[in-house]
C-alpha cells in the first residue's frame, strides 16, 4: 500500500504547476486509458480477419459504417470544436447556470441535427450507395444496404458519445471518456464468438449494443458532475451565438477534411475485391499508436488552450506549441522506421490464419507501411488544429480542409495507377504532410499578429 501511495505522490508532483504539466498528466492518462480501449480493438480485428478475410462481407461493412461515421465527425465533431472553448470561458469567467445552459441548449440543436440527418441518411441509401460503391456487384450492394440499416442508430447514439465525452475532457475528467470505447469492441467480440450464426451483422449488433453502453456510462459520469442532461431551449443568446458562428466554419472544414476518408473508402471500391477490407486492416495497426497518441494530445491539450487563449497568455501557448511539437517528431520518426522493419512480420503473425491469406498479408503491410509515413505530420497536425480551434479561427480549419480534400483526390489518383490499393495510403500521407505546412505556416501567423497587437 505505501509503495502505491508514495507511487501516487511523485505522479501528483510530476503533473501539478505549471501547464505543460498538467498538459502532460492529462495526456499520459488519456493515453493509458484509450491504450485500454485499443487492445480491445486489436482483439476484435484478429476475431474479425480469422472469421472473414478480405472477404466481400467485409467490403461491404465498411462501406456501410463510413457514411455514418462520417456523418459523426462532420456534425458531432464540429459541435465539439466550436463548444468547448466557449463552454469553458463562460463557466470559468461567468457561472457554472450560463455554462449549462449552453450545454443544454446545444445539446438540443445537436440531437435535432443527428436525428433528421439520420432520417436523411436512411431514406436517401438506394440514391446515394450506389455511387460510393461504384465497384461493388448486385449482391454485395444489397448486403451493405442492410448493414447501413441495421447501424443507422448509431449516427444519434454516438454523436452524443462524442459530446458528452468532450464536456467530460472540459471539467478534467479525462480517463473515462477515453476508456469508454473498450465496450465496444469487447461486445463485438463476445457476440462474433457467442453467435456466430449472425455473420457479418454481429459486428453491427456490437456497434449498436456497445454505443448505447457508451452512452449509459458517459451520462452518469456527467450527472455526477451536476451536469443536467436533459436537453432545454434557453434562447439564442451571445454565448450560443459565438458556438453557433464558429460552428458554420467548422462543419464545413470537417465536412471536407471527413471527405478525404470517405473519397479513399469510395475509389478503394473500384479495384479488385477485397481492397476496402484490405486498406481498412492496413489503417488499424498504424491506427493503434496514432489514435493512442491523437486521442491523447488532442483532448488534453484543448481545455488548456482554450483557458490559455481566455487569459491571454501567448508566450505560453507558443512554448507549449514548440514544445510539444519536437516531442512528437522526436517520439514518432524512430517509430515509422520500426514499423517499415517490422510491418510484414507483424501482419503475418497477427493476422494470418483462418480466412487471411499470405497474398492478403503482402498487401496489407504494404498498405501499412505506406500509412505509417504520416504519424509525425498527422500528429503535429492534431496539436496546431487544437490551438487554431482554441483561438476561434475556425475558419483556417476550413480553407486547410479544402486543401486536404483537393490534394487527396489528386494523389489517390496518381498513386493508384502506380502501385494499386496501396497508393491510397500513400496519398493520405502525402496529404496530412502538406496539412502540416499549411496549419503551422497560419498558427506562427496568428501568434505573430498578436505579438503585434501587444506590442
Amino acid at each position: 500500500m505505501r509503495p502505491l501511495l508514495s507511487i501516487w505522490k511523485q505522479w501528483k508532483q510530476i503533473t501539478t504547476g505549471s501547464t505543460n504539466r498538467h498538459i502532460f498528466g492529462a495526456a499520459v492518462t488519456i493515453a493509458c486509458m484509450t491504450g485500454l480501449a485499443k487492445v480491445a480493438v486489436v482483439g476484435k480485428e484478429l476475431v474479425v480477419a480469422w472469421r472473414f478475410g478480405t472477404g466481400d462481407v467485409l467490403d461491404a461493412f465498411f462501406i456501410a459504417l463510413v457514411v455514418p461515421s462520417f456523418i459523426i465527425n462532420v456534425v458531432a465533431g464540429s459541435f465539439n470544436a466550436a463548444l468547448i472553448p466557449t463552454y469553458i470561458r463562460v463557466r470559468d469567467q461567468e457561472c457554472s447556470q450560463t455554462a449549462q445552459e449552453l450545454f443544454s441548449g446545444v445539446m438540443l440543436w445537436s440531437i435535432g441535427l443527428l436525428g433528421i440527418t439520420t432520417i436523411l441518411m436512411i431514406i436517401g441509401i438506394p440514391a446515394y450507395m450506389p455511387w460510393i460503391a461504384t465497384g461493388f456487384s448486385p449482391e454485395k450492394l444489397d448486403l451493405t444496404y442492410h448493414i447501413l440499416y441495421t447501424i443507422a442508430p448509431i449516427l444519434v447514439m454516438k454523436g452524443t458519445v462524442t459530446i458528452w465525452g468532450a464536456v467530460l475532457n472540459a471539467g478534467h475528467r479525462f480517463a473515462l471518456a477515453a476508456v469508454s470505447p473498450i465496450i465496444t469492441p469487447s461486445l463485438s467480440v463476445l457476440l462474433l464468438l457467442a453467435i456466430p450464426s449472425l455473420g457479418i451483422f454481429a459486428l453491427a449488433a456490437g456497434l449498436i449494443g456497445g454505443s448505447l453502453l457508451e452512452l449509459v456510462l458517459l451520462g452518469i459520469a456527467l450527472k455526477r458532475q451536476g451536469i443536467s442532461l436533459y436537453p432545454r431551449w434557453y434562447g439564442f443568446n451571445k454565448h450560443l451565438n459565438q458556438v453557433a458562428c464558429q460552428y458554420a466554419p467548422m462543419i464545413t472544414g470537417a465536412f471536407l477534411m471527413s471527405g478525404t476518408h470517405f473519397v479513399d473508402q469510395s475509389m478503394a471500391t473500384l479495384l479488385p475485391s477485397g481492397s476496402v477490407a484490405a486498406l481498412n486492416y492496413g489503417s488499424k495497426l498504424v491506427g493503434l499508436p496514432l489514435g493512442l497518441a491523437a486521442t491523447a494530445i488532442g483532448s488534453a491539450v484543448i481545455p488548456y488552450f482554450s483557458k490559455m487563449v481566455a487569459c491571454s497568455e501567448w508566450d505560453e501557448i507558443k512554448q507549449t506549441l514548440n514544445r510539444y511539437l519536437v516531442i512528437i517528431f522526436t517520439i514518432s520518426l524512430p517509430l515509422i522506421l520500426v514499423l517499415l522493419i517490422i510491418s510484414k512480420p507483424l501482419i503475418q503473425l497477427l493476422l494470418q490464419r483462418g480466412e487471411f491469406t499470405s497474398q492478403d498479408v503482402h498487401i496489407v503491410s504494404s498498405i501499412q507501411s505506406c500509412y505509417a509515413l504520416q504519424i509525425p505530420f498527422y500528429l503535429a497536425g492534431i496539436l496546431i488544429v487544437r490551438f487554431i480551434s482554441s483561438t476561434h479561427s475556425n475558419h483556417i480549419l476550413m480553407l486547410g480542409a479544402v486543401i486536404s480534400l483537393t490534394a487527396n483526390i489528386f494523389f489517390n489518383f496518381i498513386f493508384m495507377k502506380k502501385i494499386g490499393i496501396a497508393g491510397i495510403a500513400l496519398s493520405t500521407s502525402f496529404v496530412y504532410f502538406i496539412s502540416f505546412c499549411f496549419l503551422f505556416h497560419r498558427s506562427h501567423k496568428i501568434l505573430k499578429q498578436v505579438n503585434i497587437t501587444n506590442e
